[in-house]
């Protein structure tokens, strides 16, 4: 008799339901290989560690094979150390993505003197998630045709039936929703083990079956229960970083979108530049959050996050960390989920709340009230801020859609020099119409003559007084601002 949580595990190495992934044949090779570093990459869940396992007991290495973790600073000690340790036998570091560069780059340098030795009395493995080794051979170029980069996708659905095939012999059982589970396991060994060792719980089975048990439990039924358990371990963790650091109802959720777009990717990570290309209506705020480094620091200021995510900057790559986690975000209603954190509605139909126009003598304050309305998460046009996207394009075709279509509001702060430079002439051009629309918001500057904008007194706007505190106006802007989009967007309270 064998018990169920032996044959269906939810952590550790697998014994009776081990499935060899495609990679496994490559992976042995590789370890038998003298002194030629290798590295293991992939999304966690997907098999790495096991396959590691299994193949070292293969290669009877099972018990002299040391093996250390990022995640723990004793092991990082003595991680930074093993360059200078002579002959280390074979050595498993894993979690290699967290970390320093520092050590990271020492490590690198090791694995090239090791396969430029071909020492036979040491090997070095790193495991990480996508792209750990892309991110060795940063900090050692040369390091490329040195060592072997094995790269764990996503199993075939073959081999997640072989895995629920082997644990149904092993139990004596037959489970009804195998196609069920293949379909939502996504390629995880580890989603796979859990969703059938909940299968088997449900219907009471928990150990060999002396007759042979035909399972027919409705998979609804098991994924409700998993989703149950799941969202004890992450519905927190979830809505604490759809939020972000503080809640902005009237932003543009940037890190709801970011969860949401990890969520619905076919693969465990995302680059980020790349979801901006295919989302570019958020390229003004999550593009923001980006760039200005808001999203490395809420990562790295909430340890809530560091078993679950894993964000690096260099790559722009957001890597789960635990395949639970992505099995739960893959599963929620995002449209309740929205509404429970505090968002109404998420779609936008503009690719900016606001869009500048200003003539350059001026651009000091524009740019304060820029960072502020960016901090609120808002999606503004500022013509610096674009810069990199308006080189090589024909500006007038670039600019005129954004000032008569692709903004909410267009603010223009009418100074004594506005009406003098080419560029303003040209967007208000093309933004005249919109005056009797309600979405044009003048801010008027004391310093300009008396009657020079008078059409502009039609429509409500705000004062701005060049020789008071500019800190304090733009503040007392930015949130008139954000209330008008607020009231816009008719978000809950």
């Amino acid at each position: 008799m064998i018990n169920l949580e032996e044959v269906f595990k939810l952590s550790g190495t697998p014994t009776y339901t081990f499935v060899k992934p495609i990679e496994y044949t490559k992976l042995l090779i590789s370890l038998r290989t003298a002194g030629r570093g290798l590295v293991i990459e992939g999304p966690s869940g997907i098999g790495k560690t096991t396959s590691i396992n299994m193949a070292l007991g293969e290669l009877g290495y099972k018990d002299s094979a040391l093996r250390l973790t990022a995640r723990k600073k004793e092991d990082r000690d003595i991680i930074a150390s093993l360059p200078e340790m002579g002959n280390i036998g074979v050595v498993i570091v894993d979690d290699f993505h967290k970390l320093s560069d520092d050590i990271k780059l020492s490590l690198a340098d090791y694995m090239k003197t090791l396969a430029d030795e071909e020492n036979p009395e040491s090997k070095l493995v790193v495991i990480g998630i996508n792209k750990a080794g892309d991110s060795l051979v940063h900090f050692a170029p040369d390091l490329n045709n040195r060592i072997d980069t094995i790269k764990f996708e996503v199993n075939p659905q073959s081999k997640i039936l072989e895995l629920i095939e082997k644990g149904e012999r092993i139990l004596n059982i037959e489970i009804n929703t195998k196609s069920d589970i293949i379909e939502n396991a996504k390629g995880s060994f580890h989603i796979t083990q859990m969703l059938c060792n909940w299968t088997c719980l449900l219907a009471e089975v928990v150990q060999t079956s002396v007759d042979k048990v035909i399972i027919e439990i409705s998979f609804e039924l098991v994924r409700e229960r998993v989703l149950e358990e799941l969202a004890r371990l992450f519905a927190g963790v979830a809505k604490k970083f759809a939020t972000g650091p503080r809640l902005r109802r009237e932003g543009r959720a940037p890190y709801l979108h970011i969860l949401n777009w990890l969520a619905v990717s076919n693969e465990w990570s995302i680059q980020l530049d790349y979801e901006l290309a295919k989302y570019p209506e958020h390229k003004g705020s999550v593009g923001q959050v980006i760039d200005k480094g808001y999203l490395e620091k809420f990562l790295n200021d909430n340890p809530d996050f560091n078993d679950v995510i894993h964000y690096n900057p260099s790559t722009l790559v957001l890597n789960v960390e635990d395949p639970k986690f992505v099995y739960y975000i893959r599963n929620l209603l995002w449209s309740k989920f929205a509404l429970q954190i505090g968002y109404k509605d998420i779609t936008f139909k503009s690719n900016y709340d606001f869009a500048f126009s200003f003539a350059g003598e001026n651009r000091s304050v524009v740019e304060d009230l820029f960072e502020n309305l960016s901090e609120r998460e808002l999606s503004v046009f500022y013509d610096k801020n674009e810069q990199h996207r308006i080189v090589a394009v024909d500006v007038e075709e670039y600019l005129g859609p954004i000032y008569r279509t692709e903004a909410l509001f267009i603010v223009v702060f009418l100074s004594k020099e506005y009406p003098k430079k080419i560029w303003t002439k040209f967007e208000s051009v093309n933004f005249k119409d919109r005056f009797g629309t309600n979405s044009v918001i003048p801010i008027w500057f004391s310093d300009s003559p008396p009657g020079m904008f008078d059409e502009s007194t039609r429509v409500g706007g705000l004062a701005f007084n060049p020789d008071d505190e500019v800190s304090d106006q733009v503040e007392k802007i930015a949130e008139v601002l954000a209330k008008k989009i607020l009231e816009f967007r008719n978000y809950l309270f």
